[in-house]
């Protein structure tokens, strides 16, 4: 019989967005090779993008990113019991495979599914925004009924069918749950997302307000990740005598939103940056308009005066690390959600993607660069990201995890009132 020399760590993301992909990347880059045999299992869509030097590679198999968001922009269930079946079967040949000690997942729900079966231990990268215990008033996103009824009465509508929306949404899960003898994990949708033995939030501890977490919850801090892209030739020639703007809505679908957010943008005394990420359409012909299809953000947010974003995590994040404010023109629940954490932090503002016109943008804008306690702000939470190190924390983790694999906790999601 063949002795392991490292334990194995198994790292799996579900790449419809870039963010998934791109935590698990990240924080799998952290640790020491040496020491743990460390492989990562996605969908290959956005490998391209990623230094994948040094770790294992698995394929599996996500759902189209564009089905993902047209779900998302319907209030359907992201995915249905077949998708999730499908999803089961080949994480049980992935577990197999790989024979992991540790497995991490970014929003893989599945593996709620084939970890237990496969008695293997799970931990689950999850927004603390949608932990079982967070304090948070939830944001109707922009759906077909919030625009013949109204932004107001369609959130007091929300508020009371929540619960029965979330329980909808839950459904799939528990459907696969039961086929595989597994009980249900109950009708919010809340835990269906943050299900595990181990539980780690990809924020920062006092970001969004929590009612007294499970032990097996815990905080790592804010991933950082930028594209393996290299700076346009035209970076060394931007204007420096005029704010620079950079507009990026991700992956996450609504890029057809971006031409008119630039087309707006370029009537202001700006310096406009437009990530296209692969999309056309964007204004070229503008002289204060430089368009590239993805930046390495880390290095591109020293010149950057301001981010608009698709209010997602990542880039979000990436921005407020470097002491930038955030814009977030948002489109879905996850995005209000984050924006509502960053506004609470004073670092920046929001604004529907389904509402938004070119003189609301250009006075958010304005607004955002001629008030300066959000960039002072933006700099007191940058400094807070950048000294709550995910990397040291995640090394910390995995290392108490495996140094007692057999104490591992009993999946729980429930709070302490």
């Amino acid at each position: 019989m063949q002795v392991r020399k490292r334990p194995v760590v198994l790292l799996v993301a579900e790449a419809v967005t870039l963010a998934h992909f791109a935590r698990i990347v990240a924080l799998a880059r952290t640790l020491d090779s040496s020491r743990y045999e460390v492989v990562v299992a996605s969908d290959p869509r956005y490998l391209s993008l990623a230094d994948m030097d040094g770790l294992r590679y698995h394929p599996i198999q996500s759902i189209p990113g564009e089905a993902f968001a047209r779900a998302l922009e319907a209030g359907k269930p992201l995915y249905d019991s077949a998708a999730l079946e499908a999803y089961v079967s080949e994480d049980l040949d992935l577990l197999a495979r790989v024979e992991p000690d540790l497995v991490v997942g970014d929003f893989r729900l599945s593996l709620a599914v084939s970890a237990p079966l496969r008695r293997v231990p799970y931990a689950a990268l999850v927004n603390a925004y949608w932990s079982p215990c967070a304090k948070v008033d939830y944001p109707v996103p922009d759906l077909p009924f919030t625009r013949f009824l109204g932004l107001r009465f369609s959130q007091w509508l929300f508020d009371r069918v929540r619960p029965l929306a979330f329980a909808r949404h839950a459904r799939p899960l528990n459907r696969v749950r039961k086929r595989h003898g597994l009980p249900s994990l109950g009708a919010d949708l809340r835990t269906v997302y943050s299900w595990s033995n181990h539980t780690l939030f990809t924020d920062l501890p006092d970001w969004v307000p929590q009612s007294r977490l499970p032990a097996n919850h815990r905080f790592i801090g804010v991933p950082r990740w930028s594209a393996g892209a290299c700076l346009p030739e035209w970076w060394a020639s931007l204007p420096e005598d005029k704010p620079v703007v950079l507009v990026t809505l991700g992956s996450s679908g609504h890029g057809v939103a971006l031409p008119g957010i630039v087309a707006a943008l370029a009537q202001l005394p700006l310096t406009v940056i437009a990530v296209v990420a692969g999309k056309q359409g964007v204004d070229q012909s503008q002289r204060n308009v430089f368009i590239a299809d993805y930046l390495p953000l880390g290095l591109a947010m020293s010149r950057v005066h301001l981010l608009i974003c698709n209010g997602g995590s990542l880039t979000s994040c990436e921005a407020l690390a470097a002491g930038t404010p955030v814009l977030g023109v948002c489109f879905n629940m996850d995005q209000l959600l984050n924006m509502q954490a960053i506004e609470r932090l004073g670092a920046g503002l929001t604004l529907r993607g389904a509402r938004v016109n070119a003189t609301a943008l250009r006075e958010a804008v304005q607004h955002l660069l001629e008030e300066p306690h959000y960039r002072q702000a933006a700099q007191t939470v940058g400094k807070r990201i950048r000294d709550f190190d995910p990397g040291e924390n995640f090394r910390a983790f995995v290392a108490d995890i495996l140094s007692s694999p057999s104490s591992s906790p009993s999946a729980s999601s429930s709070c302490v009132p």
